[in-house]
């Protein structure tokens, strides 16, 4: 077989749903990647984020802003405090609760894991210009909110 026939059918290379998985696959090898030097992942990296834009936040606040399930939030949280990236403390309005804070350390290798995504990105949206890129994280955003709004509308019901 040669490179034409390997090529996915036509009726696939049409689907929306089949080009953004594809893109997606793609995304995560060239991030774990360029995290797999760092020993980092996508979770370290969304919680650090999350906490260092919307500051101090509980383990069940976290796995709803990052959509990671609240087991693997716990594991990756544990992780984080041993590198002492975040602290948890006890909620002082409700002592069953932990609140997490990023620390200085994990400020540093979030800066790090920053540069690293953003040459992930780089080389996944090689082919587009900056323009293109533009357009096209807009439109991915306006989907992804769209989806996350109905989701919480049904989840709501």
């Amino acid at each position: 077989m040669d490179d034409s026939e390997c090529r996915a059918p036509d009726r696939l290379r049409a689907l929306p749903s089949w080009l953004l998985n594809q893109a997606a696959l793609a995304a995560t090898r060239l991030v774990g990647q360029a995290f797999a030097a760092t020993a980092m992942r996508r979770y370290h990296y969304s919680l650090l984020a999350a906490l260092d834009e919307v500051g101090p936040a509980s383990q069940a606040d976290l796995s709803r802003m990052t959509t990671i399930d609240r087991s693997y939030i716990v594991a990756t949280l544990n992780d984080l405090a041993r590198r002492r990236m975040v602290e948890r403390a006890a909620d002082p309005s409700d002592r069953r609760r932990n609140v997490v804070t990023i620390t200085s350390a994990g400020r540093r290798q979030l800066r790090t894991l920053d540069r690293l995504v953003g040459n992930a990105q780089d080389e996944l949206l090689a082919p587009l210009s900056t323009k293109d890129r533009r357009q096209l994280i807009a439109l991915l955003t306006q989907v992804v909110d769209h989806h996350a709004a109905a989701s919480s509308a049904t989840a709501g019901m």
